[in-house]
């Protein structure tokens, strides 16, 4: 049990930290596009300015450190939904907007696989609040803490998830981008909000960007240093100092590398719902709840934690099935290291 959890929990740290030099890499990309429509630069050139600062940030030795960073990230998370929710609006309403279609696109296969990939999606936003849970869980009494923690962040995600959700499709309708600032800033075409405004809204983007990446990184720091720190001596020592530079470091590289050969932002956040905040959010808790407890097997509690259990599972499964179809699909017509990120 121990190395499942250890095996899902990298898989989630690993892939959300894809995930955000991917879109950091974007977002840059975007706002040097508009300012030099002819650049020459790349999205890989971009993602490995983000991966350098990265690399610096992540020489924060502890997730005690980091605590005025999630304060930050807070934040920064209201900021930038409330800069995109007003710029989406905007573009909706602007006169140059793109005709909006709310059908759902594909033929009835995919839609089902698209709605597997979705629910994923869905696992990956929700499953944010592990983070809450890990914090509260350092310090005595955890419980309070916990569910403090829990409630905020649900808060923050239904304010800020859903406020950009909705006005992003309504402004946009099926043909919506999953980084939404590429809709409202188009390769080709005006771009349908205030330049400051997105500005803001990129600074806002990156910045917290590098807040989650600190964050869920740090897990994945722990388990590696874990062998090779000396916790007789101080962590600024050079026994310490010096491999955790070199492992942050080279943990750093390979998520900014995978970003740059495999630019698929949605699928990867599909792929990482299916195979990580699934299993650890929606089918662990009850397979321990009833490993622990042991609730009678004629008790509606064992056989709704089970019915739980089966549907997820089934679920996770199918996502699974559906973000690598995707990424397949995806990786047919694209050209490693591409300057394009797919959806």
């Amino acid at each position: 049990m121990f190395y499942f959890v250890v095996s899902v929990q990298t898989t989630i740290n690993m892939g959300v930290g894809v995930g955000c030099i991917l879109l950091g890499g974007e977002c840059v990309q975007i706002m040097y596009s508009n300012l030099d429509s002819g650049g020459q630069l790349k999205l890989y050139h971009f993602i490995i300015m983000v991966a350098l600062i990265m690399i610096f940030l992540s020489q924060l030795p502890s997730f005690h450190s980091l605590r005025h960073i999630n304060l930050a990230s807070l934040v920064l998370c209201l900021a930038y939904s409330l800069t995109v929710t007003i710029a989406c609006i905007l573009a909706g309403r602007s006169s140059e907007a793109p005709s909006k279609d709310y059908s759902i696109k594909g033929s009835n296969l995919t839609r089902v696989f698209n709605a597997f990939s979705s629910m994923s999606i869905l696992g990956t936003i929700f499953g944010n609040g592990i983070l809450p849970e890990i914090q509260a869980t350092l310090a005595p009494p955890a419980t309070g803490k916990m569910f403090k923690g829990l409630c905020m962040c649900y808060g923050v995600i239904s304010v800020t998830f859903y406020s950009v959700a909705v006005t992003g499709y309504w402004a946009f309708g099926n043909n919506a981008k999953s980084n939404i600032l590429k809709s409202i800033m188009p390769d080709e075409g005006p771009t349908l909000a205030p330049t400051w405004l997105l500005a803001l809204s990129i600074c806002f983007v990156l910045l917290q960007l590098f807040a989650i990446a600190l964050v869920y990184s740090q897990v994945a720091y722990e388990i590696m240093e874990k062998k090779s720190a000396d916790v007789k001596q101080s962590i600024f020592a050079m026994r310490n100092l010096l491999p955790r530079l070199v492992l942050r470091s080279l943990y750093i590289i390979v998520c900014a590398f995978i970003a740059a050969m495999l630019p698929f932002f949605g699928d990867i956040n599909a792929l990482v719902g299916a195979i990580g905040f699934i299993p650890l959010d929606f089918i662990l808790p009850m397979l321990l709840y009833n490993m622990s407890f042991k609730p009678p097997r004629n008790s509606a509690t064992y056989w709704i934690n089970n019915a739980i259990m089966v549907v997820f599972t089934g679920v996770g499964i199918m996502g699974t099935i559906s973000s690598v179809r995707q990424i397949a699909i995806d990786a047919k017509r694209f050209k490693l290291f591409s300057s394009n990120a797919f959806d």
